[in-house]
């Protein structure tokens, strides 16, 4: 199997942790299987390992308990109803459902945002549940917003950009990140993230301009801070996006390190980075809501 350095993997599990996830696998007769999971989670980067957690009473429990392996498959924005699909009771949940077969094996669903193709490397019974490890032998990770499920319904970044389209007084920034590093602006004295007012045209407008000043492809990911900022008398929304390909404009990718961290003139987003930092070690994020100084942090579902 293809080497990857452990850079890239922990990018791949910080960015897609709080995703909706289908886990897939081949049954003894080679047939497709899967179901939507309710927890899944980074164990170890060396090896690189990766837990799921199935439900003792899963008509699939026989099969996934002695597979050789599986998948895990982390949705789209788009794909809610495949979402839908792996989350009831079906004959066939593969029917209509466009996938192709892992480098390990593991049936994975296209148009992902990321997938991770494992061998089974232990299960281990918890309470009414069997945990299922797997060693991660082959994944990919796209720039496409995954689907988030947060009390009780979808969230995606569509979906975010709508709820705030009447509300112009405010700022919107993104925090880019690439292969753990973040995009910054660098005129030489303080660090700035890139931002600007909202305008007539919307929060969408403004996120894509952002992107685009920057000169590389960027897919608008989830909001990562909400705050009111009682200094700029406005509010502040940063959105969280995976960079694509391509060289940045007047600004680079840097290590958060803490020398970083200290150029950037804001208090705000020292304290939104240095939590970025932490949050990417262990791949799971949250949404900051409160003002400039004080606040809370949500952790959003990793899935059902």
């Amino acid at each position: 199997m293809t080497q990857h350095d452990p850079r890239e993997l922990r990018n791949a599990f910080g960015t897609f942790m709080t995703g909706v996830t289908v886990v897939t696998a081949k049954g003894s007769d080679g047939a497709p299987m899967g179901f939507t999971a309710n927890s899944f989670t980074s164990v170890s980067l060396d090896p690189p390992l990766v837990l799921v957690c199935l439900a003792n009473t899963s008509r699939n429990f026989a099969a996934f308990t002695q597979a050789d392996g599986f998948a895990v498959n982390i949705l789209s924005e788009t794909q809610r109803d495949v979402s839908n699909t792996f989350a009831r009771p079906a004959e066939d949940r593969f029917a209509n459902v466009d996938w192709h077969e892992g480098p390990n094996g593991g049936p994975v669903i296209d148009g992902a945002s990321a997938w991770f193709d494992c061998s089974m490397y232990k299960t281990v019974d918890a309470g009414d549940h069997v945990i299922l490890i797997g060693h991660v032998e082959a994944f990919e990770a796209s720039p496409a917003p995954a689907l988030g499920y947060a009390r009780g319904a979808y969230v995606t970044p569509a979906a975010e950009l709508a709820a705030l389209e009447q509300n112009l007084d405010m700022v919107v920034s993104v925090l880019i990140e690439r292969a753990g590093r973040v995009l910054v602006i660098d005129d030489g004295g303080a660090l700035a993230l890139p931002q600007t007012r909202v305008g007539k045209a919307g929060v969408s407008d403004a996120v894509t301009r952002l992107i685009a000043d920057v000169g590389i492809t960027a897919e608008p990911g989830f909001i990562y801070a909400v705050y009111e900022d009682t200094d700029r008398n406005c509010q502040h929304i940063t959105f969280q996006c995976v960079a694509g390909e391509g060289q940045p404009r007047n600004s680079h990718f840097a290590a958060l390190t803490d020398d970083c961290v200290a150029r950037f003139a804001d208090p705000a987003s020292r304290q939104m980075l240095r939590r970025f930092r932490e949050e990417s070690q262990v791949g799971n994020f949250g949404v900051y809501y409160g003002n400039q100084q004080t606040g809370q942090v949500r952790t959003l579902s990793a899935g059902r």
